[in-house]
């Protein structure tokens, strides 16, 4: 799964009496395809709270879901069968990308710095600092629509 944290709205603090929760851009490839946008909307009836919604399309949804998508790695043998290169990097571009992170490797293994190993299906690892110095931050009220209404948020 790969997020995309938009910036902070920039009067949200003084229009809401709160700061809202960054606009966030998810695309997760497998196992459940699917893209989605999470947005800032009025909390449904008479409050003017902002509550964290997303948009979203499923490529399950849109196509079927007695449509069977091949696994990535189908897909690459499927294009070798074929003869089609497109799916693949060629040998120069290999070779820069090694030259580039080979350091970088190298200084991982050295220092001794470990991945920070979090449960699967999660928001990834607990909350660190480090993190929030690069500019993201996480909505700890957000929970994900998928099928029934569930609200952490103080409404």
């Amino acid at each position: 799964r790969m997020t995309s944290s938009f910036k902070s709205a920039p009067a949200s603090q003084f229009m809401f009496g709160v700061e809202c929760p960054r606009n966030e851009l998810v695309i997760r490839l497998q196992p459940k395809e699917e893209i989605y946008i999470k947005t800032n909307v009025k909390t449904p009836g008479f409050s003017s709270a902002p509550i964290q919604s997303e948009l979203a399309v499923e490529y399950i949804s849109h196509f079927g879901r007695n449509l069977r998508t091949p696994d990535a790695y189908s897909r690459l043998i499927l294009d070798v069968l074929r003869g089609r290169s497109a799916g693949f990097v060629r040998s120069d571009e290999l070779e820069e990308s090694w030259r580039v992170f080979t350091p970088l490797l190298h200084h991982l293994e050295s220092e001794g710095v470990k991945p920070e190993i979090y449960k699967q299906g999660t928001r990834g690892p607990p909350h660190d600092e480090k993190v929030e110095e690069w500019g993201y931050r996480r909505n700890e009220e957000y929970v994900y629509f998928d099928g029934e209404v569930v609200l952490k948020s103080k409404i």
